[in-house]
Order: structure tokens, then sequence, then C-alpha cells
């Protein structure tokens, strides 16, 4: 399967217990509410705190949602500084019933585009399944090269790459180093910029809390409708990161009833979500607007 045959990707997060184990059966029912709705499913992203977890549970994760028979793609992500031991990642999951994988720009040692390329490059060659490379500066210390693409583009397991870089004008800089390679969005909230400029699709946060209106705001903003949309998406999704990824998500699934506990692992602390009110209110103002959507 293509991975360009799936538009919404959701960044799950990954649920767990009162005493901050993996809740596998929550997991199973998150992956099947995006089931429900149609949307991809991307495991142990940044979202899912995959560097948090040890690799007894990343396996864990992984065959879980793998031996559910799913009839949505399943993504897994791949990142860290290691190049070995993500080598070894890749070839474990390649065993497995998924479709697909997020290729992170290598953390903290901030290579330049030559030791981009040179890692990207290995780990595309390990993959037998197609890849999606993920630029997401804010997290990982350094930008993606352009002339990184410019190399790559042609890779027989290159398909597509997510831009979190925040900036239109960097989404246009690697369009013109790729022209034929699928670019989705990173940021849900500069989503109607990013479809304005092109976009393929978008690799959602706010789909957590949203599965159909995310799926809803997507359809509408590749239509051209971004107007409509703002700012009530913008606010929303602004508030979904008003503490780091995926604390507020968390919290507000938490809200809703859909996990029974917002935990996480060090250093991330529910305490940086100094207004929840504030995400039950956007709840509320999303879940009015697909209503009226559906009317």
């Amino acid at each position: 399967m293509s991975i360009t045959n799936t538009k919404l990707w959701t960044a799950l997060i990954t649920p767990m217990d009162e005493q901050g184990d993996l809740h596998l059966d929550e997991l199973v029912s998150l992956i099947r509410r995006q089931e429900e709705a149609g949307n991809g499913v991307l495991l142990l992203g940044s979202t899912g705190e995959g560097l948090a977890l040890g690799l007894k549970e990343k396996k864990e994760v992984v065959q879980t949602a793998a031996n559910l028979d799913l009839n949505i793609p399943l993504m897994v992500g791949v990142g860290g500084f290691n190049h070995r031991k993500q080598q070894q990642w890749i070839t474990y999951c390649n065993q497995l019933d998924i479709e697909a994988f997020l290729l992170v720009t290598p953390l903290y040692a901030k290579p330049g585009p030559n030791g981009q390329e040179r890692w990207f490059r290995m780990l595309l060659d390990a993959a037998k399944r197609p890849c999606m490379l993920y630029n997401v500066p804010s997290r990982t210390g350094t930008k993606m090269h352009p002339q990184v693409l410019e190399e790559l583009h042609n890779h027989l397991n290159l398909e597509a790459m997510k831009d979190a870089s925040g900036s239109v004008a960097k989404y246009q800089e690697f369009r013109k180093a790729a022209p034929s390679l699928a670019i989705y969005s990173g940021d849900d909230g500069l989503l109607p910029f990013f479809a304005a400029a092109g976009c393929h699709g978008l690799v959602s946060v706010a789909s957590n809390v949203w599965p159909k209106a995310t799926r809803r705001y997507l359809e509408w903003s590749l239509a051209g409708r971004g107007p409509e949309l703002l700012p009530l998406w913008q606010e929303s999704t602004e508030a979904l990161f008003s503490a780091s990824n995926p604390v507020p998500a968390k919290k507000l699934l938490q809200e809703k009833g859909v996990i029974s506990f917002a935990k996480y692992r060090p250093p991330l602390s529910a305490d940086d979500v100094v207004d929840p009110e504030m995400l039950i209110e956007t709840d509320r103002n999303i879940t009015d607007w697909f209503k009226r959507t559906n009317q």
C-alpha cells in the first residue's frame, strides 16, 4: 500500500495505566476509533512518546496493533541518534503487518546535509516498506536540508515527507527540491495555509481527540475552504500545544472519557497544562462545529 493513498495520519498517543505502564486494551480502543474514522495510524512518533519507551514496550505496541487485522494502514516511527539501533528496529518491524515507516531527522547530533543524506539512505535501504521522511527542527535541534530531498527523491522506498517546520516558505523549498514527492503538513493549525500551497495531506495530533472532525477539517482545507476554518481550528489546535505534546491531548482525552489516565513518561508532566478549562472549551467548540457541518 502506498503512503499517499491515505490523506490523514493520526500520530497516536500511547495510553498508560495508573502506574504509567502500557495500557494495551486502551491502545486497541484508540486504534479502532481511528479505524472508524478512516484515518491511518502512526505509532511511536513523538506524540506516542516513542523515545521514552523501552524496546520491549515498543515491540508490544507494534505487535498489538499489527495483529488487529485493520482496514486502515499502520506507520511506525523510527527516530533517535543511534543509527545501528534504528536499522535493527526497522529490521524487526519489517516482519510485521505494517505498511510504512516515518524516518525522523537524527536527534541531537545536528548533522549537515551530507550526514543527513547518508542517515536517511541507510534507513531507506533497510526498510521493506514505503517511508515518509520527517522534518521537525523544534524537536531534533536541526532542520532538514532541501538538498537531502534532491539526493533521495528517486529512492524506491521514499514516498512522502512530513514537514513540521512551521513555515510555508520552508515547505515551498522542499516542494521545489522534490516536486513529485507527496508532502504532508505536520502542523494542525497551519493546515489551511499548507493546503493552499499544495500539501498532500496531514499528520495530525488533533485527530487523536477529534478523529472525524479533523478528517472534515482536512477535506475542507484541501478543497480550498481554509477561510471558513479560521480562526476556530487554529485556536483549537494551538490549545492542544499549550504545553508539550502530547500532554494536552492526553489530558483532554481523559476529560472526554476516551482514556482512563493522563499518564506520561518523565520529563513530561500534567502540571504543565495551566488552563484545563481552555481545553474543555476547545473541545466544545470543535464538537459544535462538527455538528453544524452535519446539518
